[in-house]
């Protein structure tokens, strides 16, 4: 800075001139500054989970754009001279915050879509059925979120006892038993529910595949799924789930929201924007 003021002094710019120079110099280092401090946040946003064991689009987005946004605020000037040399480079430049942008909209827009999609159990009408879906096993247990899942599914049971109780879910990687043993084991240790009575299908993969492959379960147990149908899921998976849930012939499903554990909550929620993205090209709803 004693080197910039000295060289103005030396060309004895107008104050004017000087002033402008000085705007626009600090406009720059507040960007600069600014692009550190997201993409520091991006990255702990990224680092926290993957420590933790999860691994997926949700924590990898976050961990790649923040590495980007340090490297780009560290060599900004070097960037600001690559991007001067040619007119192409400019244009790339600016079309690619534009397409930021218009992402980080779109996230925005999607999410305010999907919040808030389900009810808390003591608002559930009266249900034939609720069907709790799989969400992740790790070491013959649920995993947080799935473990909230759970405990919801467990409330509803408890308002409703008449509702006929499935839970979904197959093999995840690296374990022995299903989503559906394991879901059905923690209900009647954690909840006091007969494992016996429960209706446990432990072979799908995807939420599509839950809802599809408990279906026929349901059916076999007498259940009309024209009747309400919950569906037990995270608060911010719901809104698909209810989706896919119409599609595969639930007529009146009813989302029953489970708080999803903080410290994977901005991921999950990120990894959700590209599962309805898949979902809807797969035309799974």
């Amino acid at each position: 800075m004693p080197d910039l003021l000295s060289n103005l002094i030396a060309l004895r710019l107008p104050v004017a001139r000087q002033r402008l120079f000085f705007f626009y110099f600090f406009i720059f280092m507040f960007f600069r500054v600014l692009i550190a401090l997201v993409a520091l946040v991006l990255l702990a946003l990224g680092v926290a989970p993957l420590v933790a064991g999860h691994l997926h689009l949700g924590v990898l987005v976050p961990v790649v754009l923040g590495i980007g946004g340090l490297v780009l605020a560290w060599r900004w000037a070097a960037v600001q001279r690559w991007r001067r040399a040619k007119t192409w480079r400019s244009w790339l430049w600016r079309l690619g915050w534009a397409g930021l942008s218009v992402w980080v909209l779109s996230v925005a827009w999607l999410w305010s879509v999907i919040d808030k999609a389900g009810v808390q159990p003591a608002a559930v009408p009266a249900v034939a059925a609720m069907v709790v879906l799989g969400s992740g096993t790790q070491d013959g247990q649920p995993r947080p979120a799935l473990a909230m899942r759970l405990d919801a599914g467990a409330q509803l049971a408890a308002l409703q006892p008449l509702a006929v109780v499935a839970v979904s879910g197959g093999v995840d990687f690296g374990e022995q038993e299903s989503e559906g043993i394991i879901m059905a084991r923690y209900l009647a240790a954690a909840h006091g529910l007969r494992q016996d009575a429960l209706v446990v299908e432990e072979v799908s993969t995807s939420t599509e595949l839950n809802l599809a492959l408990t279906k026929p379960l349901l059916l076999a147990r007498g259940v009309d799924l024209s009747q309400p149908v919950a569906v037990v899921s995270s608060d911010v998976h719901l809104w698909r789930a209810l989706q896919i849930a119409r599609r595969q012939g639930y007529a009146q499903p009813i989302g029953v929201a489970a708080p999803t554990p903080a410290i994977i909550r901005f991921n999950v929620w990120l990894r959700e924007y590209f599962a309805v993205a898949s979902s809807w090209s797969l035309q799974e709803w």
